[in-house]
């Protein structure tokens, strides 16, 4: 596939009457924050089918209603065009926006074949990588967000995004593509405003943890330390090189598939229906974990570890509105468990069951002891630990992001190639069930695929 970068520009939020102070926006990190910082970018690609798409209505319809509704929505998230700074006099990073900081998009354009590259089948994944920009990071600064808008002539065009996961979560993320998309597509109408629930909240104040447990992070001081020098720093970790050979699928599981499999974890189960939480999270993840933990083949003996993040919006007191712009996830792990708890017919309920148990416990854990039992957690990781996790929510709603051309054909997390994750996404054109995204090795997604499926149709053989 053939990528041209036509032009990289520099978006400015639109101006505000109410930011007109020349002294720079300051967004402390909270505890929720802190967790990230050196976290590698999110990058996420979203495909929208347009055939109409020339290159002259491209760049006179298309990209300045973009760009000009970019701008416009950058003046309610003008966080996303600062940086995360930190001063050597200060203890932790900080969030600076200067009213000149601007968000960098870049333009392209590709010659690859659009429903191939845009699909839900295999794909390879280098195809994909080349759709999203990157951040600029260094020791002491980095930038928030880029964009990167690629045409595929007279096919339609994609919107390739970085962000970094210290500014805000998967639910201020997709807000605020929602927010930029409503804006978009309003722009025919003459309204370029936002309706109050796509305005984002950037109060910190909100968060009300225990201070103590900001201190607790940034003893953790081996996060922030570099490995070489000890000197710290806000660059990721490295991760060596990503594989060549990589390649990519969305799997769906329906409404039906899901119900099916409560009911064999209901029948197979030792526990109680009462004892289980067979939610749709638990139901698909312990699914896909033990079809991946067996399609990895190995050590049976190998430990394993399943991540996720639990929203606490709800869970603090007071609650912290839908709206608010910034991180409000805990990470979970579920850990001190074997790969031959998960191997056999009784891989599926046995995760069904680590999985249920993790999550029923999240109601009667406070973030103190959720955050002890995390680092305890990380602290039993081994070199030949299996790791996955998983990204994403079927509570989004990111298919209705409609610039004004139709909603997306398809929504990919890219960057799941730098780390063992899979993401979970809603359905696009039904409810229920879930869009499943992974990036494998080819031999380990062909084993994955053929585990997955034949899964499906022994539970449809025997209901």
């Amino acid at each position: 596939m053939g990528l041209k970068v036509i032009k990289i520009t520099q978006v400015s939020p639109a101006a505000d009457s109410s930011r007109h102070s020349a002294d720079p926006l300051i967004l402390p990190l909270t505890f929720f924050d802190l967790r990230w910082v050196r976290s590698h970018p999110t990058q996420q690609v979203i495909f929208y089918k347009l055939p109409e798409s020339s290159r002259e209505f491209f760049h006179s319809v298309i990209l300045p209603k973009l760009s000009l509704s970019l701008s416009l929505v950058l003046r309610h998230y003008f966080p996303l065009a600062g940086h995360l700074k930190w001063n050597q006099q200060d203890p932790k990073p900080r969030v600076v926006v200067y009213n000149h900081d601007t968000v960098s998009l870049t333009v392209a354009e590709s010659n690859a074949d659009f429903l191939f590259v845009s699909g839900k089948g295999l794909r390879p994944q280098t195809e994909l990588r080349i759709l999203v920009p990157e951040l600029s990071v260094t020791c002491d600064s980095t930038s928030l967000y880029s964009l990167q808008i690629t045409l595929f002539p007279n096919q339609g065009f994609c919107i390739g995004l970085a962000e970094h996961h210290v500014l805000k979560d998967g639910v201020g993320s997709i807000m605020f593509i929602k927010a930029w998309a409503r804006i978009c597509k309003s722009l025919g109408h003459g309204i370029m405003t936002l309706p109050s629930d796509f305005i984002p909240i950037l109060d910190r104040t909100l968060i009300n943890v225990r201070p103590s447990l900001e201190s607790d992070i940034l003893e953790y001081t081996s996060y922030f330390s570099d490995e070489k020098d000890g000197k710290r720093t806000m660059k990721p970790p490295p991760v060596g090189e990503i594989c060549t050979d990589l390649v990519r699928i969305t799997l769906e599981l329906t409404q039906e598939n899901v119900e099916k499999r409560k009911e064999r974890a209901k029948r197979e189960s030792t526990r109680s229906q009462h004892e289980l939480h067979l939610s749709t999270f638990v139901i698909v993840n312990a699914y896909v974990w033990s079809c991946l933990v067996k399609a990895h083949g190995g050590n049976k003996e190998r430990p394993l570890l399943f991540m996720y993040a639990a929203d606490f919006r709800n869970r603090l007191d007071p609650p912290v509105p839908d709206r608010y712009l910034g991180n409000c996830v805990v990470l979970i792990n579920c850990i001190g468990y074997k790969a031959n708890n998960l191997l056999g017919r009784v891989g599926f309920v046995s995760a069904v069951e680590i999985l249920s148990d993790s999550v029923k416990g999240l109601g009667s854990r406070g973030i103190e002891a959720l955050w002890e039992s995390y680092i305890d957690g990380m602290k039993q990781v081994k070199p030949d630990t299996h790791v996955e996790s998983v990204s994403g929510s079927t509570r989004m709603g990111l298919y209705g992001a409609d610039f004004g051309w139709g909603k997306p054909v398809n929504h990919e997390i890219v960057s799941i190639d730098r780390y063992p994750a899979y993401s979970m996404w809603e359905r696009r054109d039904e409810t229920g069930g879930a869009e499943i995204g992974l990036c494998l090795r080819k031999s380990e997604m062909d084993t994955f695929i053929s585990l997955f499926e034949y899964g499906l149709e022994i539970i449809a053989s025997r209901i």
